[in-house]
């Protein structure tokens, strides 16, 4: 079992919950031994930092991440510009050559 899926299904059943003590069931039943060895392999803690890959991801993290900057309304308005005078070259001033 991956260690992602094993995080998700942590939250399902509390640890306390799934003691045999704690259900009043028999302490040798099998089925609730399995239930409480799953949960004991469970990792504990907070889930580990996921590292962004690829050029989005990265863009993103870096931001859009914990400290969000105003960089990405600027290189918007910074690329609408190229594109506009892309555009105005290709239909106004391409039929003036200097």
């Amino acid at each position: 079992m991956s260690f992602v899926t094993r995080r998700a299904l942590s939250t399902l059943i509390p640890p306390k919950v799934a003691s045999p003590q704690a259900i009043g069931a028999a302490p040798d039943a099998v089925r609730m031994q399995r239930v409480v060895n799953f949960y004991e392999k469970l990792p504990r803690g907070p889930a580990p930092d996921v590292k962004p890959t690829g050029l989005l991801g990265k863009y993103q993290a870096k931001h859009f991440g914990k400290n969000p900057t105003v960089m990405p309304v600027i290189h918007a308005i910074i690329g609408l510009l190229i594109v506009g005078y892309a555009q105005n070259y290709y239909y106004h001033l391409r039929k003036y050559p200097r």
